[in-house]
């Protein structure tokens, strides 16, 4: 059963982190976008539940929810602590079905470019981090001729300033350092 260390605002308005005691996962990322997707995972399920919930990002000691635009925090984060703290530790199964369930991480992404091997580095050292920070994360999608599509997920996956000012920087740094005619977009 996890603890609490930590709730954080995060630049998304509609978006908290939770910041835990223990990891939630062995290193897997879950990026839940509704209901339905939760069905299948126990603790994204119980987080929809509570009700007025939108998505449910949640790796290693981090969860971000994002509640509907009526939802008060002041009324959610107490029922949102109670699953929080009744989840299950992870274990190895449980990460790997995770993992499985994931599918659009950087490990799915197959391609030979050269450049997707600097590109993830890039993200790895200077981008995700900051991104988790802020309670967010993203991953790669895919990389075609010129173009890298990207997926912004928990508080990034809404947040105005992830799809404008972040998604530019994003792209200005991986032209300058990677290739000039790279462009970048989000799905």
């Amino acid at each position: 059963m996890p603890k609490i260390d930590n709730i954080e605002e995060t630049p998304n308005p509609n978006a908290i982190k939770f910041l835990l005691k223990e990891p939630i996962t062995n290193g897997a990322v879950r990026s839940i976008q509704s209901a339905a997707e939760a069905e299948n995972d126990a603790l994204g399920k119980a987080l929809f539940d509570v009700g007025e919930v939108v998505s449910v990002f949640y790796m290693d000691r981090m969860i971000t929810v994002e509640k509907t635009d009526d939802a008060d925090w002041d009324d959610l984060l107490p029922r949102l602590a109670v699953p929080i703290r009744a989840a299950e530790p992870p274990n190895k199964a449980s990460a790997a079905a995770a993992a499985a369930a994931v599918g659009g991480s950087i490990a799915a992404v197959v391609n030979d470019d050269p450049r997707l091997g600097q590109i993830n580095d890039i993200l790895d050292a200077r981008i995700r981090p900051a991104l988790a920070g802020d309670g967010g994360w993203l991953e790669i999608v895919s990389l075609k001729d010129d173009t890298l599509t990207i997926h912004y997920q928990g508080a990034c996956g809404s947040c105005p300033s992830a799809i404008s000012g972040t998604l530019m920087a994003i792209e200005g740094m991986l032209q300058q350092e990677v290739d000039p005619d790279l462009e970048v977009v989000t799905v």
